[in-house]
């Protein structure tokens, strides 16, 4: 594999599908469900070299719920082993290794 090299931002191939959640996620408070969110988009977006402004708007979440990012991951972490956070939509339980 080639690495990567230069300055430019690259597109997020799950941009346009993350944009709006992100958008909620600003605006909700930090329940269960949006505490799995933003780690999940956390984690998916970390080190992406691209996505500034969706990277920013995680961070943004982060603080307007007075988290680090050490405690998102311990909360998320405690609701995972619980489960019952994603809902099966009908379907085998699946995970979203996107």
């Amino acid at each position: 594999m080639t690495e990567y090299s230069g300055s430019k931002d690259q597109q997020h191939p799950l941009y346009n599908r993350d944009r709006p959640s992100i958008d909620i996620l600003l605006t909700q408070e930090a329940t269960d469900y949006n505490l799995a969110e933003l780690a999940r988009l956390r984690i998916r977006y970390q080190g992406f070299p691209g996505a500034r402004d969706i990277q920013q708007d995680l961070d943004k979440a982060l603080q307007r719920w007075g988290l680090t990012e050490s405690e998102l991951f311990e909360k998320t972490q405690a609701l995972h082993k619980i489960g019952g956070i994603y809902q099966s939509r009908g379907k085998k339980e699946e995970q979203d290794w996107n």
